[in-house]
């Protein structure tokens, strides 16, 4: 049955499973062994040359054994591009991260062969383990540091200081350092390389015939941190986020050390405008928010701005200085999702031409503005179009962009020609990425500065009769350690002999590589990374509704400079380079000047007022417009319309217009004539309108109830009516009856005209006492139409009127 097992389609029996696997394990054991003291390949690195900058705790995690037992960390090189008769001084520490004590140790230097390419620098630099014959061999002798006993977990430091007539360097090229600990362990009783790190000398004894020129692109640029509020007082104090730009001006800081370093360097400054205006502002009398978001307090660090801003203007005086557009907007935010919404792109140029008075007004220097730099350098056809569309003739892009395709064995000058008038200065990756780690360690800045010197004189030795324009193009804000690096690395590179500084334009004029690439990479080869950290197209849309409110907002200021001026840039802030990887941060600011703008805006507002009574067929109605404002309005319009014009009308029409000017903090109540037509309520709206036509705010809707005739009023009416009615039929049937009684009593029946001797008549005036009968009682009582009947008796045929 076990002979079975070894036909094909059966399965091996048990016994036989478990020797071939003691057997397996028998053969690999010496292997396994083996392959511990072999070096692994290369490993990718975090941050591309110079990241080199793995720290000793990430490098502890990997297994303590063979040439990884002990951490060698090179702390300091000096110095960095050492002469014929220099001394170099290798300093750092070593730590023990395996399980048993280290004995009869010692730290050496180990020069390699010169190496051949940049490739060869990027190869050695990402190898772990120690390679017999690579590494070469110990310089040796007197110039070691013994150790005795190096116990598990302890670090223990060394400085070895070496003639460099002593490391046998011969052509100049760029060798291999390495620093390695050699010992041995009671488990490994023999010399061995315990532990390696490797470094790179750049060596030129003497001036080349011909030098790389060089350019260093130093930015100055934040994040930011001006709101766009300000206060009501006639300078109009700015109010901060907080006050973290004071701290990045206080000495130490990184604006501070980036100032003071770069006055000390021939480098082309590159500026966002946006700081500048910043710190200007904070050189005045400017405000902090509070934590709430509503109130703010005094900022007290004028002083610090103001030196700063000082020691700048020294600084930039007849130097090279590039000004971004204003607030550094992400071109290639715009391109991709930006240039969909309409206007976007209008953007840009006004922050183009923002930025150019505000560095021309502050620093008084006159700076280039032809230069637009995307992200990373990284680019496209439509970044291409974008970058250019404000007035810049050249894009600044990186070369793991722009990458050869031709097969170059030298690195080309960076001025290429891309089409259309444009030209790419195409920075070198490796060089400009070379400071992007973590600098606070020690070993961390000097691996960088080294490889950086490294990488600089390869492109030198590539092709020594040619003379190449390189640019670097480093990370837009740098930290202080990776700017004390950078510094560093350039002070080196100008003690070198292989290497001139020069600026930005002059390297952009330079005569291009007719071999180097030309062809702008498409949007498919746009890097990943890049375009997930890019403002979405929600973004542009909340910019571009703030620029329509702003512009139906200032054509009623009588000051709109007040208004225009801070939240114009506050819009250029919105889409800033500054919040790629912080789209929170963005979007809340984006909120903020919203925000404050529509409240704003809605301190010119109609009064809500109560529904009217309108009481007969015309009267007025008064509608009020109020302004908090602290300045005054004008062209505005006020509208009042009636919903139903055949009940009321307005003006003796639909609505009626009035213009509305109005001083700042004041009211004003317009009066608008009204005809009714019908009793009932009629909806009426009031709404504000610029003189273009637009809304401005929201209507006030309110009821006006038309009560044409009220009841009081027609009874009051019909009353007096009747009385006067009344009135004159009596004035009738009195007359009707004095004029019978005459015509019937003719002219001899009664007294002759004028004696009236009867007894109840005295001589004319003379009356009695009392008023006669036929006299009204009261002067304003008609006089009777009849006489009174007498009391005595009747003549014979007398007829008596009963």
């Amino acid at each position: 049955m076990a002979e079975a097992a070894d036909f094909p389609g059966t399965s091996p029996s048990p016994a036989r499973r478990w020797l071939r696997r003691t057997a397996a394990l028998l053969v690999g054991t010496p292997l396994l062994a083996g392959l511990l003291q072999t070096p692994v390949g290369p490993v990718a690195h975090a941050s591309g040359p110079g990241a080199k900058a793995e720290t000793a705790a990430s490098r502890v995690k990997a297994d303590a054994t063979g040439s990884r037992t002990v951490d060698v960390s090179l702390n300091a090189l000096t110095p960095t591009a050492p002469g014929e008769d220099d001394t170099l001084t290798v300093s750092g520490t070593v730590t023990n991260n395996g399980k048993q004590t280290v004995t009869a140790a010692q730290v050496g230097l180990r020069v390699g062969s010169p190496l051949g390419s940049r490739s060869e620098i990027d190869s050695a630099a990402k190898r772990t383990g120690f390679q017999p014959g690579v590494d070469g061999s110990e310089v040796g002798g007197k110039y070691v540091e013994k150790i005795a006993k190096l116990t598990p977990g302890v670090r223990q430091d060394f400085s070895i200081s070496v003639p460099v007539k002593a490391l046998s360097l011969s052509t100049s090229g760029v060798y291999q350092l390495g620093v390695t600990l050699t010992g041995q362990s009671a488990a490994q009783p023999y010399p061995q390389v315990l532990g390696i790190e490797r470094t790179f000398l750049p060596w030129q004894p003497d001036a080349p015939d011909t030098k790389t020129k060089t350019t260093y692109l130093w930015p100055l640029t934040t994040s930011t941190h001006l709101t766009a509020r300000t206060g009501s007082d006639e300078q109009q104090t700015p109010v901060f986020k907080n006050d973290d730009l004071a701290d990045e001006l206080a000495p130490g800081g990184r604006l501070d050390q980036l100032l003071s370093l770069g006055s000390r360097l021939d480098v082309t400054w590159v500026i966002d405008p946006d700081l500048l205006a910043s710190v200007e502002a904070m050189t005045k009398n400017y405000r902090i928010e509070n934590p709430d978001g509503k109130t703010t307090r005094a900022g007290k660090q004028q002083s610090v701005a103001g030196q700063w801003l000082n020691d700048l203007q020294t600084a930039v005086k007849d130097k090279k200085v590039v000004a971004l557009p204003y607030a550094d907007p992400d071109l290639a935010s715009l391109a991709h999702t930006g240039k969909a919404v309409s206007g976007s792109l209008g953007h840009l140029k006004e922050a183009t031409e923002a930025g150019y008075k505000a560095v021309t007004t502050i620093l008084q220097v006159t700076p280039s503005t032809d230069f637009a730099w995307p992200a990373d350098g990284a680019i496209d056809p439509s970044i291409v179009d974008v970058a250019t569309s404000a007035g810049a003739h050249t894009v600044i892009a990186r070369s793991d962009s722009l990458r050869e395709t031709n097969g170059l064995q030298y690195s080309p000058s960076a001025a290429r020609p891309i089409g259309g008038g444009t030209t790419a200065v195409v920075a070198d990756a490796r060089l400009s990425t070379a400071f992007q780690g973590d600098m606070t360690v020690g070993e961390n800045s000097t691996l960088a500065v080294q490889e950086f010197l490294a990488q600089s004189l390869m492109i030198n030795l590539q092709d020594p009769d040619r003379q190449r324009s390189i640019v670097v193009a480093p990370q837009r804000m740098p930290s202080v350690s990776q700017a004390q690096t950078m510094a560093k690395a350039l002070s080196s590179l100008a003690e070198g002999k292989w290497s001139q500084s020069q600026g930005l334009t002059a390297a952009a004029k330079a005569k291009p590589d007719p071999q180097a690439t030309t062809r702008v990479p498409s949007a498919a080869a746009y890097p990943a990374a890049l375009r997930k950290q890019e403002l979405p197209r929600t973004a542009f849309e909340k910019i571009q509704n703030t620029k329509n409110t702003l512009e139906r907002f200032q054509v009623i200021l009588t000051a709109k400079d007040r208004v225009v001026t801070p939240f114009g840039r506050a819009i250029d802030r919105e889409m800033s380079t500054s919040w790629r990887g912080r789209p929170r941060e963005g979007g809340s600011y984006r909120q903020s000047v919203w925000a404050y703008l529509q409240e704003l805006t809605k301190q010119v507002s109609l009064v809500q007022r109560s529904d009217a009574k309108l009481s007969g067929r015309s009267a007025t109605i008064p509608v009020s417009v109020q302004n908090n404002l602290v300045q005054g309005v004008d062209h505005l319009v006020l509208r009042l319309s009636s919903n139903n014009p055949t009940r009321l009308k307005i003006g003796g029409g639909q609505f009626e217009e009035k213009q509305i000017k109005i001083a700042g903090g004041h009211s004003q109540s317009v009066k608008f004539t009204t005809t009714a037509n019908a009793n009932g309520p009629v909806p009426v709206y009031a709404q504000l309108y610029t003189e273009d036509g637009e809304p401005y705010g929201d209507a006030v809707r309110f009821d006006v109830n038309v009560t044409e005739v009220t009841l009081t009023v027609m009874l009051v009416i019909a009353g007096g009516l009747l009385l006067l009615v009344l009135a004159g039929f009596r004035m009738y049937t009195q007359r009707k009856r004095a004029a019978r009684k005459r015509a019937q009593e003719g002219p001899d029946e009664g007294p002759a005209q004028g004696s009236q001797d009867g007894p109840d008549h005295g001589p004319e005036g003379e009356s009695g006492g009392g008023p006669a009968a036929d006299d009204p009682e009261h002067p304003s009582d008609p006089t009777p139409d009849t006489a009174p009947e007498s009391t005595d008796p009747s003549d014979t045929g007398e007829r008596v009127d009963r």
